[in-house]
């Protein structure tokens, strides 16, 4: 869990119809979430939990383009922030990664979000999993890498979901491969 530096907090707030009243609002309880319209400053791409935080994951680890990434554990959805306008950018990087992507919803022009206050803690509905700590660089791999690596994890979990189908539980093999090394020492 991180927090939002005093930049990040600008940042983020300058996205409120009255960006003011919002730092006032976060001044009062740094803890407390705001709901902020996306397609201004930057789109939310929101993905079912455990696919996100694998994205979320595979993204840090590889070191890849990413912007704040936040967590609803209530809604149990992962929000990954984009600049705004990359809708198109996003979908066509994600067709091409897949012909039956995992869902998603985009949030753009006139739709919404619940961001997470600047300081949450620990056991809070919503969560910063990467802060917003400036306001994020324009860059054009972050849609790319999120479209490619949703689809990456999407794929990994599914097989995760269906191991034991598709391969021996590892007591099988072992057994196996045990009576077959039995076998040839005969």
């Amino acid at each position: 869990m991180q927090r939002m530096t005093r930049r990040g907090v600008e940042w983020l707030s300058a996205a409120a119809d009255d960006p003011e009243m919002c730092r006032a609002h976060w001044a009062d309880d740094p803890r407390a979430p705001c709901l902020l319209p996306t397609g201004r400053l930057f789109d939310v791409v929101t993905i079912d939990y455990r696919t996100g935080l694998e994205t979320f994951d595979q993204l840090v680890r590889r070191d890849m383009p990413l912007g704040p990434v936040m967590v609803d554990h209530a809604a149990r959805r992962v929000g990954f922030f984009l600049n705004s306008q990359l809708r198109d950018c996003f979908i066509r990087f994600l067709d091409r990664a897949s012909d039956n992507p995992p869902p998603y919803k985009y949030l753009s022009q006139g739709a919404f979000v619940v961001v997470p206050g600047p300081m949450p803690m620990t056991g809070d509905r919503c969560q910063w999993l990467r802060a917003p700590v400036r306001r994020p660089e324009a860059n054009p791999l972050r849609p790319v890498a999120l479209a490619f690596m949703l689809v990456a994890a999407a794929d990994l979990l599914e097989r995760v979901d269906h191991y034991g189908e598709q391969y021996p539980n590892p007591a099988a093999a072992a057994a196996e491969e045990l009576e077959g090394a039995t076998a040839n020492e005969r």
